[in-house]
């Protein structure tokens, strides 16, 4: 799918999110096991977050889509490179003023000083936030000629792609300048790592010890100083879309992850480390059971966590004035010095896991390197941390940093060794060994974490198929996510190839032209890790750090195919995959052209075809026409979301006077900032932000924000009190015909309360989380173009439904497939009393209005693709009601 180009944000947007910012949620420490799935609440100043909401979007060509080159970084020719920097003006309230941390402001000069100073230090700017804010990655470095950044690059490519030769190659094995990546700030306001960062850098850049120049001669030290300058400025967790980038490595919906994904690419770095805040305490990963089914384990463990443990040693020795310990009789920090910081591995028996790619180092792990994110000790007293907590903070994270690369620097060879081993394992294919406690003796390398892992720890097994299959043509749900699909795979490095010609596979012919992803190839972890369905492992611990399941393949609304084992011959023939599929455009001399709304980009393209005033007619089957007077806009719509135009068929055309004619519609919402983004994603432009207080205050001049809205989504609690003038107002909305979708039980109270729905909202496990087999039955408002699968976090279900309320998609009988959803009590709340029930329900008052309400997730952080255009189908289908 031929998408736009990454553009800056808007100059008038540039320094934006210094005016509206966020509130800080009352606790925003690191989530914690039973605290369910994060609820940011949407910026103040609703305007700007929405205009904000849309540019990302047209940035990144719509969820789902990425910048077109790929997560290609340009990476210099020669080292040091040290281009100009864009100097940014302060910010007259800026958080760090208050902690007496280094502001986005001061980071250009400073280190414009540090490449003046000399030829170790190296910049470049690889992205911007949310907000246009450069970010920085810094390469401390022995000065390199372009001849030799040529042989380093070589090099690297030939650890990942030819690994067999390159653990036989003397040269590389002496030569190459294994890389080091320290990521110091992703969360907004957890500052400290920064700091910590640029002390590191003058250190590296100014020593005249004979060790430091030889570490430099050995290795590139890289270092991202903060990945979220926006959230920094602010002094809040999540950037200025209000999204968390350390929960969105696979999705990329923000600026922010995204960059730190082409970063991993670019870098391939041997040791990745990510710098968080706050416990009580220093922490330092490896993390605890469940361990991830695609890591190759064996080989990440045993210098994670010896890494783990030299920086134990070192920040216990240094005796940090004013540092915490770790008291392992309490599981508490204390003041004083017991020896020990804390390292979940070893320390925390559940809800500290690595199983979720979504995080910075859980994700880099797959680009072949050991891991760690770093937690330190000393949280927020009002706003943001004090000074003298941030000078504590600051020398935690030096002294972690230093402790780090002294390990690498001591160690590289071996771990080299290991991340060839990786890719090895990957391009030649074989099974995949799990490693469980009766492997873990056996295993080379430090040894020490052996004495710490039970059968609490060992992998599930996954049995790797040889291939993925994403068919082409009738045997294909959705042919635009099954371009958007492909295009994320490409953005995350994976290799994705095209059939040379039809084949037939398991009893199943695939057309010419149809992707493949063969998962002998280098990144296959990563491959599999977004596509395989994955686990339930609700019975394996007792809590999840975070989501569970999460599978590309099963939420992106596209048909994939798992074909045959790893040890089988080769799907084919496959010619590789150089850039993202096309095949938009427009029939010539056709009258009526018509097209598949079934994915995100199809409900993109409607959007656009409406908000052109094109006559478009929706089909009882999901098929869209467009009339002559919209031909013009079909061209256009045709080259910039990609959408293959066909020759309307006569039966089409002929239908088109019981077919219904579309409006470009306004939708009011009440809801969260997943809400606006996905409805934004979708491309429902003309949106209206509603509330209860709005609502109420305004019903008595007619201005509640609901009188031009068609539609009103519904998010979160929109409670109007019995009697009140928002009630009475919304009442009369909506019996001039104004429809209610939503999702969750908050969308059936407003469905319910207004005369559109009748029965009992159930809410499962608040911490269940995961991928559910739904069933559609006939004639379903979701029947066009039906999907077999849904996310939930947490699952609602419908039961005793009255009359007039119908079922539109129902959990399956055995509904949870994969991730962590655990009954509590009486079990009334798990998978099995869901199995049966209603998951979508609608209902249609004789105004006119209808309704439709979903026990699903179908926008959760943006991320089940499938799900966001399931509910474009509800908007319209409720919206066409009057």
């Amino acid at each position: 799918m031929k998408l736009p180009r990454t553009v800056a944000v808007l100059g008038t947007l540039a320094l934006a999110a210094t005016t509206f910012a966020g509130p800080a949620a009352a606790d925003d420490r690191p989530d914690r096991p039973g605290r369910g799935p994060e609820r940011d609440t949407p910026a103040a100043g609703a305007t700007s977050f929405a205009e904000l909401a849309r540019t990302a979007q047209e940035d990144r060509g719509g969820p789902g889509g990425h910048d077109p080159a790929g997560g290609a970084i340009e990476m210099p020719r020669a080292y040091p490179h040290q281009p100009e920097l864009t100097v940014f003006p302060p910010n007259d309230d800026d958080a760090t003023d208050l902690n007496g941390t280094i502001s986005h402001a001061d980071i250009a000069p400073r280190l414009t000083e540090l490449m003046a100073a000399g030829d170790r230090v190296s910049t470049q700017v690889v992205g911007q936030s949310t907000a246009g804010r450069d970010l920085y990655l810094v390469t401390l470095t022995a000065p390199e000629s372009r001849r030799e950044t040529a042989q380093q690059t070589r090099w690297r490519e030939q650890i990942r792609t030819a690994p067999d030769r390159a653990a036989r190659d003397r040269q590389l094995q002496r030569g190459y300048k294994t890389p080091l990546w320290i990521s110091a700030n992703i969360h907004g306001n957890e500052w400290e790592g920064t700091d910590a960062a640029m002390q590191v850098i003058e250190d590296l850049a100014t020593s005249d010890d004979p060790a430091t120049a030889e570490l430099l001669e050995r290795h590139r030290v890289y270092f991202s100083l903060t990945l979220n300058p926006d959230g920094r400025t602010i002094g809040q967790r999540a950037t200025t879309l209000n999204l968390d980038a350390n929960r969105d490595m696979i999705t990329g919906a923000t600026p922010e992850s995204r960059s730190f994904v082409a970063t991993a690419q670019a870098l391939q770095p041997l040791y990745a480390a990510d710098f968080h805040g706050y416990t009580d305490v220093l922490q330092v990963e490896p993390c605890g059971p469940p361990h991830g089914e695609n890591y190759e384990y064996d080989l990440f463990i045993p210098h994670g966590y010896a890494i783990s443990r030299q920086v134990e040693d070192d920040v216990v020795a240094a005796e940090i004035p004013g540092n915490t310990y770790y008291d392992p009789a309490t599981d508490e920090a204390v003041d004083e010095n017991t020896g020990f910081i804390k390292i979940p591995y070893r320390d925390t028996p559940s809800g500290w896991d690595d199983y979720p790619p979504v995080f910075t180092a859980q994700y880099a792990a797959y680009h072949g390197a050991v891991t760690s994110t770093v937690e330190l000790p000393h949280g927020r007293t009002g706003p943001t941390t004090t000074p003298e907590d941030a000078v504590i903070n600051t020398a935690v994270a030096k002294q972690t940093m230093t402790s780090m690369i002294d390990y690498v620097a001591e160690h590289h060879d071996a771990m080299l060794a290991d991340q060839i081993e990786s890719f090895r394992r990957g391009v030649a294919g074989g099974p995949k060994d799990a490693l469980t406690a009766e492997d873990v003796a056996a295993v080379p390398g430090p040894d020490e974490w052996k004495q710490h892992w039970d059968v609490a720890d060992d992998q599930d097994p996954v049995d790797l198929p040889r291939a993925y299959v994403i068919p082409v043509g009738d045997g294909q749900r959705s042919a635009a996510d099954a371009e958007a699909l492909v295009d994320q795979l490409l953005f995350h490095g994976v290799e994705v190839g095209t059939l040379a010609r039809t084949t037939r596979v398991d009893g199943t012919t695939y057309p010419r032209g149809s992707f493949v992803v063969d998962l002998h190839q280098p990144l296959r972890g990563l491959a599999n890790v977004l596509l395989d369905l994955g686990t339930d492992i609700s019975q394996k611990v007792p809590s999840m750090y975070d989501i569970s399941a999460w599978s590309l393949s099963s939420l992106w609304g596209a048909t994939v195919d798992s074909v045959g084992s790893t040890t089988d011959r080769p799907v084919g023939p496959v010619r590789p995959l150089r850039g993202e599929p096309s095949d938009g455009g427009v029939p010539r001399g056709a009258p009526f052209v018509a097209f598949d709304v079934a994915g995100v980009e199809d409900h993109r393209a409607l959007n656009a075809l409406l908000d052109a005033d094109a006559p478009v007619w929706l089909l009882d089957g999901g098929r869209a026409v467009v009339g002559p007077e919209g031909l013009r806009a079909a061209r256009h719509v045709a080259k910039e979301h990609d959408v293959p135009f066909e020759r309307a068929s006569w039966r089409e055309v002929a239908g088109l006077d019981d077919a219904t004619e579309l409006e470009d519609l306004t939708v009011a919402y009440a809801g969260t900032q997943d809400d606006l983004l996905s409805l934004t994603g979708l491309g429902f432009d003309d949106l209206v932000r509603v509330t209860a207080d709005g609502i109420e205050a305004g019903a008595p001049t007619g201005s509640t924000g609901l009188e031009d809205a068609d539609v009103l989504w519904v998010g979160s609690r929109l409670d109007l009190p019995a009697g009140s003038a928002g009630r009475a107002a919304v009442q009369e909305w909506v019996s001039d015909g104004g429809s209610v979708v939503g999702r969750t039980g908050a969308a059936f109270a407003v469905a319910e309360t207004y005369g559109l729905v009748s029965g009992e909202a159930v809410t499962g496990n608040r911490s269940g989380n995961g991928i559910v087999d739904v069933e559609t039955p006939a004639g379903s408002v979701l029947a066009a173009h039906e999907q077999d699968h849904a996310f939930v976090y947490p699952a609602t279900w419908f039961t005793d439904l009255g009359e007039g309320t119908t079922t539109e998609q129902a959990y399956a009988a055995d509904p949870f497939l994969a991730g962590h959803w655990a009954p509590s009590g009486s079990g009334a709340d798990g998978p099995d009393a869901a199995a049966g029930q209603a998951a979508v329900v609608s209902g249609e008052a004789e105004s006119g209005a209808r309704a439709v309400v979903f026990g699903t997730s179908p926008f959760f952080r943006t991320h089940p693709k499938g799900g966001m255009s399931q509910a474009a189908q509800a908007l319209f289908w409720a919206a066409s009601g009057n």
